[in-house]
């Protein structure tokens, strides 16, 4: 944990930090609120099987895995770089394996999962490069990663994204449905689907 620690970029340092200070009261808090609509989105496009192992990553207090269960009788995965986020997220689905982690070296074999989620936290991953290329070792062949993102019109994405760096929350960046398609085609994936409902963006794509 010390190691991770050391390791952490000023993103993730801003992230971890916000995330530990509002776990307990995470349902209450505006993140909390407004992650709501992106989990709701999440549940309408994400099609488990019973059996999959299923990886939530940046899974916060486990919710969105307590929603998802409801669907399917799966193994549940979840990992988050903040501490008290996990210790939540086991409280909650005490039948779950969560552990902190970063998303660019993830604590599971290759070729373990048979789907993967991400919740309103692209926007915080300071390499996608890398992420992309750690969901394709962990991901199964044909497996799917839902990403469910913020979803921002070109003109707002060029007014916001010079001074989102600067947020107290670690986030560095807000993506049009494109750039998370290219960078995850480079990694060796395909289009699966895309579906944008207002602010949320729900960009699917399969391993190849």
């Amino acid at each position: 944990m010390r190691v991770r620690e050391a390791n952490m970029n000023q993103f993730e340092e801003k992230s971890k930090k916000s995330y530990d200070s509002k776990a307990e009261k995470y349902e209450n808090t505006f993140d909390g609120k407004f992650t709501v609509k992106f989990k709701r989105k999440l549940m309408e496009e994400v099609n488990i099987q019973d059996g999959n192992n299923v990886l939530d990553v940046a899974c916060g207090n486990g919710r969105l895995l307590k929603m998802l269960s409801e669907t399917a009788d799966f193994h549940g995965f979840g990992i988050d770089i903040s501490e008290n986020m996990i210790r939540c997220a086991k409280e909650m689905n005490p039948a779950m394996i969560f552990q902190v982690a970063g998303c660019d070296k993830m604590p599971f074999e290759g070729e373990k999962m048979d789907l993967v989620t991400v919740c309103a936290a692209f926007h915080h991953f300071s390499d996608i490069n890398s992420f992309a290329r750690e969901i394709h070792r962990v991901l199964k062949k044909g497996g799917i990663i839902y990403i469910a993102e913020v979803y921002l019109p070109l003109f707002l994405r060029t007014i916001c994204n010079p001074f989102v760096k600067f947020s107290k929350a670690g986030d560095v960046k807000f993506y049009a449905p494109n750039e998370i398609i290219d960078c995850f085609s480079k990694a060796g994936f395909e289009k699966y689907s895309v579906s944008i409902e207002g602010m949320v963006q729900i960009v699917a794509m399969r391993k190849l």
